[in-house]
Parts: structure tokens; sequence; C-alpha cells
């Protein structure tokens, strides 16, 4: 899959859009970003994903999940102790956002998304999942490990 093969819908991925925009200008990017991280957080409790056995599992119902929105991939790659996540083809942003405010604010969504499912998979709360949104423009990498 690539970003080109991921079309997104107008009407409601623009008052997203917007919304996230009119956030960030009128209450700050910390205050916007622990909003935006409790609403994935509440999407992933909606949308939950089926049991994964393993880690090729976790990232298939993870992107059945993601396909559903037309929000993009992830590719999860496992370390001796800890995820990476990377999730490609990202929803562009409206041109009035900078698109680095827009990735943070993505990654603050996604960053509750997947923590809520990575828990409910049998991950711990007390397992930090950091999100790295300035690393590549195309792309989130997320990183779920102990001690971070």
């Amino acid at each position: 899959m690539n970003a080109q093969q991921h079309a997104y819908q107008p009407g409601w991925f623009d008052l997203f859009s917007i919304m996230v925009s009119g956030m960030l200008e009128n209450a700050g990017e910390e205050e916007s970003h622990a909003f935006l991280r409790q609403t994935g957080d509440d999407l992933a409790a909606r949308y939950p994903l089926a049991e994964a056995r393993t880690v090729q599992d976790l990232e298939t119902q993870i992107n059945l999940a993601l396909a559903r929105f037309n929000w993009g991939f992830v590719e999860i790659q496992p370390q001796e102790n800890a995820l990476t996540l990377l999730h490609m083809a990202l929803p562009e942003g409206r041109d009035e956002l900078a698109p680095a405010l827009w990735r943070r604010a993505l990654g603050a969504v996604f960053s509750g998304l997947y923590a809520r499912w990575l828990r409910d998979q049998g991950g711990h709360a007390q397992v930090p999942l950091s999100c790295d949104a300035e690393a590549d423009a195309s792309l989130l990498l997320f990183r779920y490990q102990k001690g971070l």
C-alpha cells in the first residue's frame, strides 16, 4: 500500500480538519492534544479490535479498522522490548494549518487510538506510547516501550 491508494472523503474530513484548526487557535496545542488523545481513545473503544494472537494479527486488525476511515495504514515492527508503529498515508490537513501542526494533531488522535487498542489487547496502562510527528513528513512514528 502507499499514500496514493488512500482517498479521503470530503465533508466529514473537512469538518474534522476545520475543528482541529479551530481548537489549536482557541485552546492552544497542549490542551487540544489532550482532547484529541481522549477522542482517539473513545474512538478505539467504539471500534474495538478482534483478538490478535500475533503482531501480524494486530497489524491486520488495526489496518482493517483504519480502512473504515480511510486514515492510512500502520506497519508494526516488534523489537526485543518494544513495538514500533509506523503510521503511513496520513490524511492531509487543510491548507491554512501548517503541516507540522496537523501531523502533531493527528499524532495525538492516533496516540489515544493506538494506546487503547494496545491496552485492550493485553498491554499495560503503565507502558507509555510515544509519538514522533517530526521525524518524517510522510508518517507518524510511535514507540510502545516501558521506561520511556
